[in-house]
């Protein structure tokens, strides 16, 4: 109430719905994309082999028929699988993290794939346990377990609970306990006197001794993968020494580095992880957990199979460094089976780490980013850590919905970031609202608006979600318009581009008209001038009261350019950081040697003058004072980040965690589109030939952006004629089952097998979602790419690619239209470019470059202004033709096409 007190009218209006707005945006922002959407894969088949159980809401990517087949390099797991011990059920995942350190995007698969094959096999009665796995008190601490448990709860947000039907799991759970995973917080150290007597049985058994050898002596015994270890000279103590010893160590008899207990295997194995490895080690140290009880600590081997067999975990899914540890972790689950200290075997089953491009995931590596201060903390939203990306402001249902579309397998692969931020666009094109934020602001003066009056429009905060309702924007005689929607010819722009407007630029001239979106048509009869600089501080504007809110008049032709604004006296300042990748390079420091090396200095620009529209400062206020009465509790606790907005033409951006109610800052969370240049960190795949750039701290610069060749003329006029643009007709189309930012359709491109018989039409998944009604897309003849490499979009196979052209507007304003092809040409005619010899392209695109030459020849497609589409390299304009004529557009002019 304090807070805003003191706000404008319009501002106090917008906060009454804003608590409201809150929480229903951090609900849909959670549960977007929640449900188990990976396809199915090895692991699920084992499971479903080994117990009879078969998974739900797998993607159907069979079309109805058919199955999965397990591979050959799965084989081994399936075999040993058939040998064990009748499956007892119920289906038992868990995710078990070592507290010493934070968690990252490497950890969110691991998180994402245990929790959601649990809830798949809910007719075994799923269940996904959290463990800590808390063996080395000397790199543990508490601030790790509590940043652990509030990311997995963080990431798992608006997923379904598991049932709890067990009278010892249904027990009242603390405040700690609670979470998304079954029953209560579950630690390795709850185990240690299991793990402990599991050590006594061993060495009962004569197959775990004491030994006194150093480390070094002990790296010197254990041999090479050519060469066979030598037994340690203490290996054939008796049973009576060795257990003598044994408990010594358990009592603080002796130091570090005296003893420690191995496991008596084979010294001869080819597996290095079998030469009788140690599994017991002394350490004086007190636990986070346990305190001083105790000064033996197991070794993550020994302890991770007993703690898997203790809780009832069937499948202990892990990544695939620990394969070669399988054998080490059988022969232990076995003995203490045979042993009766545990009543079921667990099965360890590896998957393919996530490797991701232009960023590390090596703790090492992390480490140094932040003791070194290239980065501000553990939680900066740069860094790969999932408080990084939480303050950033991706919603949890895009990293599990980016984890789903990577999908599982034994393969590891590099992965482009982009797919981590086009599900970060996806998510949050359809969860959050709209709003006006001018970055770059100028000021624009309506002279014939009378002073002091203020005009409310209500404008939808979502156009999509009528749910959200509206907001209220005021329009008066002063607002700001981002300077990169004004072109000045007379002034330092202009003057770089010789007195001309850049091609295709349909914003605000000054002899032209804009119009103000939601509100009125302007036009500008005077620039006012910085003395200095010359470039424009205000625009003196007339206003049309005929095209209040998007009103066209009688006769007269519509005003294509559309822009937004903030009024100015009722605007909330703010700062804005604009975050971008952290490195350079795909993979940090593989050429310069030194991974720091490549750090993108770019990564951070900080806008000081951003306006924003009054509903965004006063829902800022709300959620900012909510969050110090009452941020919720550790399940359900409320962030900054969960306020998110696309604001409107510049990207997607969150409420930052520094922010109070008089300095509020906003995170740039992704650009609307994918803007990053493989070839250099700073400039950006749009072709613009004037932009205006800021440098760390904001100041503003101007520049004329090169024009860039990728590969020469010749190599992309050569690249031209690799690409298949053939001529099909679309036969069905409809929406994309698992993401609303995409259309499935069946498409006929003439293909026919070596018979000549036709074959089944391609599947084509686009992103045109909203952009093209689908009555008018049906029996459409238009232009595809028939042989780039199939891509799998969510869960679908696309075997062909649409071309459109594109107006280039942002977000919910773009056009689209459909490359067009006359009726009358045959399906799967190949395309061909004016006055070029036709030539015989690939069979398919596939080889690593591929993905480079579509992007270069792309780079040349573009529609003229008589809305034909064509291929302009080397300074001449080619149509794109068809046997009946040129491909055209329906309406669109000087645009791009992708």
């Amino acid at each position: 109430e304090n807070s805003s007190a003191n706000m404008p009218i319009t501002k106090r209006r917008c906060s009454l719905a804003a608590v409201s707005l809150v929480i229903a945006l951090s609900s849909t922002l959670s549960k977007t994309a929640t449900g188990f959407a990976y396809a199915p894969n090895f692991i699920t088949k084992i499971i479903e082999q080994s117990t009879g159980i078969a998974p739900v809401g797998l993607l159907d990517v069979t079309g109805g028929s058919g199955s999965l087949a397990v591979t050959d390099a799965d084989a081994d797991i399936t075999t040993s699988s058939e040998s064990s011990p009748s499956f007892v059920g119920p289906i038992t995942t868990r995710f078990p993290p070592e507290p010493n350190g934070y968690l990252h995007l490497g950890h969110a698969k691991a998180v994402s794939f245990n929790f959601a094959v649990a809830r798949a096999f809910s007719a075994g009665k799923g269940r996904c346990h959290m463990r800590l796995d808390d063996t080395n008190p000397t790199k543990e601490d508490e601030e790790y377990v509590k940043s652990i448990l509030e990311d997995v709860r963080w990431i798992q947000r608006g997923c379904p609970p598991f049932d709890v039907d067990d009278s010892v799991d249904a027990v009242e759970l603390s405040e700690e306990d609670r979470g998304p995973w079954y029953g209560p917080v579950r630690k390795t150290s709850d185990y240690f006197s299991l793990i402990y007597d599991a050590a006594i049985h061993l060495i009962e058994r004569g197959e775990a001794f004491v030994d006194e050898l150093t480390a070094e002596e002990m790296r010197e015994y254990r041999g090479t993968l050519t060469e066979a270890g030598k037994e340690s000279p203490w290996r054939n103590r008796s049973i009576e020494e060795n257990l003598e010893l044994f408990r010594g160590m358990r009592n603080g008899d002796y130091p570090e580095g005296k003893y420690v207990l191995r496991a008596k295997i084979d010294m001869s194995s080819p597996n290095l992880n079998m030469r009788d490895p140690v599994i017991y080690r002394i350490k004086h140290e007190s636990h986070q957990a346990t305190g001083d009880e105790w000064c033996i600590y197991p070794m993550y081997d020994f302890s991770h199979p007993i703690a898997d067999a203790a809780e009832g975990v069937t499948h202990s899914l892990c990544t695939l460094e620990f394969e070669d540890h399988r054998p080490l972790y059988d022969w232990v689950a076995e003995r203490v089976f045979d042993a009766g200290l545990v009543d079921r075997l667990p099965r360890q089953i590896e998957f393919s780490r996530l490797n991701l491009k232009y960023t590390v995931l090596s703790k090492r590596k992390l480490i140094k980013l932040v003791e070194d201060k290239h980065v501000t903390g553990w939680d900066d939203p740069r860094m790969p850590t999932l408080s990084g990306i939480r303050r950033r402001g991706v919603p949890p249902a895009a990293i599990r919905l980016f984890c789903e579309r990577m999908g599982i397998s034994k393969s590891d692969s590099n992965i482009d970031f982009s797919i981590m931020e086009d599900c970060t666009r996806e998510v949050m094109d359809d969860a959050s609202p709209r709003a006006f934020a001018i970055l770059e602001p100028l000021k624009v003066t309506i002279t014939n608006w009378e002073d002091g009056k203020l005009e409310d429009f209500a404008v939808p905060r979502h156009p999509k979600r009528a749910e959200l309702g509206d907001r209220t924007v005021p329009f008066g005689k002063t607002v700001y318009i981002e300077r990169s929607d004004f072109f000045d010819l007379e002034g330092p722009d202009g003057i770089a581009n010789g007195g001309r407007p850049p091609e295709g630029f349909k914003r605000f001239l000054p002899d032209g008209k804009v119009r103000l979106k939601y509100a009125y048509v302007i036009s500008c009869n005077e620039i006012i001038r910085d003395p200095e600089t010359n470039e424009p501080v205000e625009l003196l504007c007339t206003y049309y009261p005929e095209t209040r809110a998007g009103n066209t008049p009688e006769g007269e032709a519509r005003v294509k350019g559309i822009i937004q604004w903030v009024e100015a006296s009722s605007g909330t300042k703010c700062k804005v950081m604009q975050y971008d990748r952290l490195f350079k390079t795909e993979e940090p420091g593989k050429e310069s040697g030194d991974f720091l090396d490549d750090i993108n200095e770019e990564s951070l620009t900080i806008l000081h003058n951003v306006i924003l529209e009054p509903s965004v400062g006063a829902d800022a206020v709300t959620i900012i004072d909510k969050l110090s009465n009452n941020p919720g509790s550790e399940v359900e606790k409320i962030y900054h980040s969960s306020l998110a907005y696309q604001f409107e033409r510049s990207g997607y951006f969150a409420l930052d965690s520094s922010s109070n109610v008089d300095d509020l800052v906003f995170n740039r969370v992704v650009t609307l589109r994918d803007t990053w240049d493989a070839g250099s960190a700073t400039q950006p795949k749009k072709d613009e030939n004037i932009h205006i750039n800021h440098d760390k701290e904001g100041k503003q610069t101007q520049q004329k952006q090169k024009n860039k060749n990728t590969g020469g003329n010749a190599a992309v006029l050569d690249d031209a004629r690799r690409v298949a643009l053939r001529a099909g007709t679309i036969l069905e189309a409809g929406p994309h089952p698992e993401a609303n930012s995409l259309i499935l359709c069946k498409l006929d491109c003439g293909d026919v097998n070596e018979a000549g018989e036709p074959e089944e039409p391609r599947t084509v998944v686009a992103g045109l979602a909203g952009k093209i009604p689908f009555d008018e897309l049906v029996n459409r003849k238009v232009v595809c790419i028939t042989n780039l490499k199939p891509a799998r979009m969510r869960g679908i196979e696309s075997t062909a690619m649409l071309l459109a052209a594109s107006d280039g507007q942002e977000g919910d304003d773009e056009v689209v239209q459909l490359l067009d092809v006359p009726d009358s040409v045959p399906n799967g005619e190949l395309l061909s470019f004016e006055n070029m010899k036709p030539c015989e392209p690939d069979a398919i695109l596939k080889s690593k470059g591929a993905l480079k030459v579509w992007d270069r020849v792309k780079a040349q497609l573009r529609v003229n202004d008589e809305g034909e589409a064509t291929y302009q390299n080397d300074g001449t304009v080619r149509k794109i033709m068809t046997s009946a004529g040129p491909v055209r557009v329906t309406s669109l002019k000087n645009c791009t096409i992708g």
